[in-house]
This record gives C-alpha cells, sequence and structure tokens, in this order.
C-alpha cells in the first residue's frame, strides 16, 4: 500500500468504529450518515480524486514544453481540495507535485513562500502564485490550450 493511501483508509476505519459505536447504541441513521460523511472524507482525500503526481523537475520539464501551469500541493490540505474540486476536470491538465513526496517540490514551495510549505502553490510561467483563486487558474489553463 503507498502512503497515499493512509489518510482514506484511516478514515473509513476511524468512521467505522463511530458508526459501530452508534449502531450498537441504537442509532443506526446517525451511524450510517457518519459513516456516509466519513467515506466522503476518504474519497476527497484519495488518490482518485487527486491527478497522479510527478516530481518537480518532470513537472517543469513539462510545463517548459505544454505551458500548463504546475501545482505544488500536499494531501490532507483543505485549499488544495477546494482548488482541485473547483477545477473539476480541467485539474488532469495541469501538473501535480506532491511536495510531501517530492523534496525538489518542497524546496521550491518554500522558496516561493518565505521558508513556509504553503500550499496550493501555482506555478504559472515560471512564477509562483500561492493559494491562487480557481477562476484564475482555470483563466491560466486555457491560456495553455
Amino acid at each position: 500500500m503507498t502512503r497515499a493511501w493512509i489518510l482514506p483508509l484511516l478514515l473509513v476505519l476511524c468512521g467505522s468504529a463511530l458508526a459501530a459505536g452508534l449502531f450498537v447504541g441504537g442509532t443506526p441513521g446517525a451511524a450510517a450518515g457518519l459513516l456516509a460523511v466519513f467515506v466522503l472524507l476518504a474519497c476527497v482525500n484519495s488518490p482518485v480524486v487527486f491527478p497522479r503526481s510527478i516530481g518537480a523537475l518532470e513537472a517543469q520539464r513539462r510545463s517548459a514544453v505544454d505551458g500548463r501551469p504546475i501545482v505544488l500541493w500536499r494531501p490532507g490540505c483543505m485549499y488544495c481540495m477546494r482548488l482541485r474540486i473547483r477545477l473539476g476536470r480541467r485539474a488532469r491538465r495541469m501538473h501535480w507535485v506532491d511536495i510531501w513526496r517530492d523534496p525538489v517540490g518542497a524546496e521550491a514551495v518554500r522558496a516561493a513562500n518565505d521558508g513556509n510549505e504553503t500550499v496550493p502553490t501555482v506555478i504559472v510561467a515560471g512564477q509562483a502564485h500561492t493559494n491562487p483563486d480557481p477562476a484564475w487558474v482555470r483563466k491560466q489553463l486555457s491560456r495553455s490550450a
């Protein structure tokens, strides 16, 4: 199992344990609702929702060729999830770099954000933009198409 599946698996296990407690306590409706919330959170944090990450150097090489933006992100980041969800299917056209898996990507984020690992950091034409508005990112994607 890869590290990318650890958080979703923990969410499902914790949700199952809590739901089992509610079910045994006599509230099966609340148990089902709670389990559904935890499964939804697990799905949002899973590799199924986020495009496959590549290394920062490979992302830079590909971006230089096709002009598409690079997104430096990390699992569990609510702002990264917001960006991914608001971009919808267009998100797959960007180059995604998981900074927890790629030390070069983590260093690029720290260099762009005064030593902090603030994500999402979107790199467009070599310039970093920290936590940009998803509408702005969509506009950058349409320019690179």
